[in-house]
């Protein structure tokens, strides 16, 4: 299995604080936010970093983390989305199977373990506010149908999608649409493959989202080391 971070965005909601260092590298605790992803990680042979704003940044950190020997850049020229983000990667990689990760959430490794089990999969937690996220409806049997942006008139809670997925190298030969925003969406491949398959629903338990300043300062002080590192985990030295 192969693992593929998404960190080519320019993190605005981070700013000022993103003026001049790349939201993956800002640091939770004492660490850059991508130290922690990857020592999160299950055991992968190769991972691959999307980069594009301040990817100079990005590299220089890669070339220095002890956790993945293994490891490669792609640059994402133009920034088109996360569907065209992962898309970018087919060059890439060598697995018959994928994990994606958003390059800017903390999700617990015994979580990320459990969605590496399945054939193909999708990480969700329960929300209140379902209007500010995608939400996952399930079929009968539990399994996804489809992925919805920020719906309006559901009730409280509700599964969201927090960026973490299992794919097959298959995905790559998917056409994605354009969307409203202009952009290549990563959910439309998950609709897609759900479409066509059993997408599994893996629900996490335990997901802190940094996507705004006053996330990441509350994340200085949160529960992380535990439920991010187990006794397998890589530590810096």
């Amino acid at each position: 299995m192969d693992a593929i971070i998404l960190a080519a965005g320019q993190g605005t909601r981070l700013r000022p604080y993103t003026e001049t260092i790349p939201k993956p590298l800002l640091e939770v605790q004492g660490r850059p936010l991508l130290d922690w992803i990857i020592a999160a990680l299950p055991p992968v042979d190769r991972l691959i970093v999307v980069v594009n704003y301040l990817a100079e940044q990005i590299e220089a950190y890669l070339k220095k983390q002890r956790h993945v020997r293994d490891w490669v850049s792609v640059r994402q020229t133009e920034p088109r989305g996360t569907g065209d983000a992962l898309l970018s990667c087919r060059g890439a990689v060598r697995s018959a199977r994928i994990l994606v990760l958003n390059g800017d959430d903390l999700i617990g490794r015994a979580d990320l373990f459990r969605l590496a089990q399945v054939p193909m999969g999708i990480l969700a937690h329960a929300v209140n506010e379902p209007e500010s996220f995608g939400i996952l409806f399930r079929r009968e049997d539990g399994r996804l149908e489809r992925v919805v942006e920020k719906p309006k008139g559901l009730s409280s809670p509700q599964l969201a999608n927090i960026g973490a997925y299992l794919f097959p190298k298959c995905v790559f030969d998917l056409k994605l649409p354009l969307s409203s925003r202009g952009e290549y969406e990563i959910t439309d491949a998950v609709t897609q493959l759900a479409a066509d398959g059993a997408f599994e629903v893996v629900e996490a338990t335990y997901w802190l989202p940094i996507g705004t300043v006053e996330q990441w300062q509350a994340a200085q002080t949160a529960e992380i080391r535990g439920p991010l590192l187990s006794k397998t985990a890589v530590e810096p030295r």
